[in-house]
């Protein structure tokens, strides 16, 4: 499996603050057979624009020499569009999904549908191919949204474990694999226990193992040769599933 969407460059950004804590979430991560894993830390469109902070480059370096038995590390960033991306930005490829056409970016879970619309057209007209991260998380997501997202070129990209999700964002992730709208599936590991394989087996458990092999394996390792994905079947959700998730939610909520 291939992971293209994490924050465990140490000490950079909101996800791993040390080494040994990034080396420690790796490790985890070749044992559940992430064989690949792309470090995405945050940047914003305006911060892009001057390149890769030396601060990434230098802790990347670190990274590299710790842990030598890591799955294969790649090199990203996960842009918040807080500005059209300009130029210069789009022209480095230090800030896409290992030196792809592939860039990954983000919202405010605010965005309204059509700013979403205007950017990734607007990244597209650049000659990259935008890879929104977590569409599930947007008030603006619905199914008629995302088609128009993808109808522009867009990747969607969603969040492994939030497919168990019982709430709202839960509901949009399950909806958007359902209707074969995503296209990967990530962790956006932070430092913490988050990992792909609990959305793989996930959809394996609902008799989805081709949309599982799409979603990790296939389709991420397309996008780090810079080819394109392959459209992923819809899979149906059995009901009973779904509702054990939600009574386990429930009892959570009932134990805090």
């Amino acid at each position: 499996m291939i992971d293209l969407h994490s924050h465990l460059l140490p000490g950079v950004d909101d996800g791993a603050r040390t080494i040994e804590r990034a080396v420690a979430v790796l490790g985890a991560m070749a044992s559940a057979g992430i064989t690949g894993i792309c470090l995405t830390p945050h940047l914003t469109a305006t911060e892009a624009e001057a390149g890769v902070p030396p601060s990434h480059d230098e802790a990347f370096r670190l990274l590299v020499a710790s842990a030598p038995a890591a799955p294969m590390l790649y090199r990203g960033a996960e842009v918040m569009l807080d500005r059209p991306l300009g130029r210069a930005a789009a022209a480095n490829p230090a800030v896409r999904l290992g030196d792809s056409r592939y860039i990954l970016v983000e919202f405010p879970r605010l965005v309204a549908a059509a700013t979403v619309s205007h950017a990734l057209a607007h990244i597209g007209s650049l000659g990259l191919v935008p890879v929104l991260a977590h569409p599930e998380r947007y008030a603006s997501c619905t199914v008629e949204a995302v088609r128009r997202w993808r109808a522009f070129g867009a990747v969607m990209q969603v969040d492994a474990t939030t497919l168990l999700v019982p709430r709202r964002r839960g509901e949009r992730a399950r909806q958007l694999v359902a209707e074969g709208l995503a296209d990967i599936l990530a962790a956006d590991n932070h430092g913490d226990d988050r990992q792909l394989q609990t959305g793989r087996a996930m959809l394996e458990e609902h008799g989805g193992r081709e949309q599982a092999e799409l979603l990790t394996e296939r389709n991420p390792a397309a996008i780090l040769a810079d080819q394109a994905v392959d459209a992923v079947p819809p899979i149906v959700f059995r009901v009973s599933v779904l509702e054990r998730l939600r009574r386990l939610w429930h009892m959570a909520g009932e134990d805090a």
